[in-house]
């Protein structure tokens, strides 16, 4: 995207003005890609609290008579 594209999607008036939101922006990306690392992380280390339930013969679903 180019300085102009951002001017007009934003509605500012100096490529000074784009520049600075530009850089704000940059800026608050790199925090929620950091939030979102730390979170995937964290969740990989605690052990899961979900436990398969394995299927055994005659446990399947009831199935109609014919």
């Amino acid at each position: 995207m180019s300085l102009r594209d951002i001017m007009a999607r934003m509605g500012h008036d100096s490529p000074r003005a784009a520049l600075i939101y530009q850089h704000a922006n940059r800026e608050a990306d790199q925090g929620i890609a950091d939030a979102i690392d730390q979170a995937v992380k964290a969740a990989r280390r605690k052990p899961s609290k979900r436990r398969v339930k394995r299927a055994t013969e005659g446990d399947g679903p009831a199935t109609p008579a014919s």
